[in-house]
Order: C-alpha cells, then sequence, then structure tokens
C-alpha cells in the first residue's frame, strides 16, 4: 500500500509522536495527505529534555497541532520493578493515555511510527499497541527504516539523520528498579557527552558504575577528553568503564 492512500482511508488521525526519526516521517505524511492530523507527545521520567524539544520544533515547522501529555511511568509499580517485558507494560500506560486524550479530541485513529524494519519479536511495546489497536502505516506500507531516513532526507525533515535514541530506562539493567535519581544521572551524563561532539552514545549503569558505549571512531574523542569525562561522571557514578566493543 502508498502511504498516501492509507490516508485516503484514514483521512482524519492523532500521531503518537516521540520527535524521532520514524514518527516525524509519519506526522510528515500525515500532514501531506489527511485531512485533519494532530500529534500528541508524552513527557515521562523516560524521555530527555531534548527529545520534547526536537518535537516541538518539527510540530512547529509542519504546523501540525501538537498536545503535550504528562504521564507519570513510575507511579506503576510493575514498570518501576524493571522486569523483562517493562517496555510491554511502559507502551500500554502511554499509549492508553494516548488514546484516551485522542478520543476526547474526536479522533478515533491513532497512528505510531513502528516501521516495516522493527522486528516484533523484539519489541515487547508492539504487543501493546496492537493490543490497543493503534495503526502503523510505515510497517503497513512496508517502509524501512532506511528509506524512512531517505524520504526525510528528501522532504527537508531535520530528523532525517537523528541517530535512533532508546528511553533512558533502557540503561538500566532488567531486575533493577528505576528510580527518578538514576534516569537523571542517565540524562545528565549523555547530554554532557552530546556537549563533547559524540553522537550515538549511551551510558548504562553497572551497579554503581557508568559504562559508556560509543561507536569506534569516537572512542579517540572519549580517550581526549577522558579526565573531564571521569570527573563530570563521576559526581553520579562511582567509577567510569569504556566498553571497547563499539556501537555500531
Amino acid at each position: 500500500m502508498k502511504i498516501a492512500l492509507f490516508f485516503k482511508k484514514n483521512p482524519r488521525v492523532a500521531v503518537a509522536f516521540s520527535g524521532g526519526v520514524d514518527s516525524a516521517y509519519l506526522l510528515y505524511a500525515a500532514k501531506q495527505y489527511a485531512q485533519e492530523v494532530q500529534a500528541y507527545y508524552v513527557k515521562s521520567a523516560f524521555q530527555p529534555q531534548f527529545e520534547l524539544e526536537d518535537a516541538l520544533r518539527l510540530a512547529g515547522e509542519l504546523a501540525v497541532p501538537m498536545r503535550i501529555l504528562t504521564v507519570d511511568v513510575l507511579s506503576s509499580d510493575v514498570i518501576a520493578s524493571n522486569p523483562a517485558d517493562r517496555c510491554y507494560h511502559c507502551k500500554r500506560k502511554i499509549f492508553e493515555a494516548i488514546r484516551q486524550a485522542a478520543e476526547a479530541d474526536h479522533f478515533s485513529v491513532l497512528l505510531d511510527g513502528t516501521n516495516a524494519s522493527d522486528d516484533a519479536a523484539d519489541r515487547p511495546g508492539m504487543r501493546a499497541i496492537e493490543e490497543l489497536s493503534v495503526l502503523s502505516p510505515l510497517r503497513e506500507c512496508g517502509l524501512t527504516k532506511a528509506e524512512i531516513r531517505l524520504r526525510s532526507k528528501e522532504a527537508g525533515l531535520f530528523t532525517w539523520d537523528k541517530p535512533a535514541y532508546a528511553c533512558l530506562a533502557t540503561r538500566i539493567p532488567a531486575g533493577e528498579p528505576i528510580t527518578e535519581e538514576k534516569l537523571r544521572a542517565t540524562e545528565a551524563a549523555e547530554a554532557f557527552l552530546f556537549s563533547l561532539g559524540l553522537s550515538n552514545i549511551r551510558v548504562r549503569q553497572m551497579g554503581n558504575a557508568a559504562k559508556l558505549q560509543v561507536p569506534a571512531a569516537q572512542i579517540e574523542t572519549v580517550m581526549k577528553h577522558r579526565e573531564r569525562i571521569t570527573e563530570e561522571l563521576k559526581r553520579y557514578y562511582s567509577a567510569v568503564l569504556l566498553d571497547l566493543e563499539a556501537r555500531a
């Protein structure tokens, strides 16, 4: 199916918008082909501030109205306990909030940015959106991540080359309780590394230590700023470790 045909069949849509590559292109396509579209961004302890800023910027550039919903994910004991299927419970809570807000705004069709490259076996959250009857037009239309990036570049979207960024909760090992303090430490540590020019990085928690994961090409930059990085991150962690198995 062509994306334009999808929106011909679904002319009024609500879009769950994270500010990432996939949902950004989905919002662009909805603006191009749907009769009416509204974006919904969920602000939670799992989302860094820059994601909200990117979402606001793109929604503004596309002239699409965007509602910001605040969801207290840590109020859920099962989410805070961080089981292996935490993503399922979190997605369920977030999309229930979006569904409720969208229906109050008289939108019956809710969309998300799942694409044809996403593996359902590796994404427990996909089960939640299926249960809530959320549609994934990028996946339905066979659009892969690579194709979405290409189309986004052609459309002039600043998100076209934005690195994938999983939520902050993914930095904490499954089974270890998630707290606001741990999430804020992760966000501050990664923001500092971004400020040094690093990208596509992760600061994962290992006990009380931080494990830095960076692309191989950026290891030299990490070593160049080793003392500054160690000093800054030891404000939040007992030790700072570098993973030599570089990120792809």
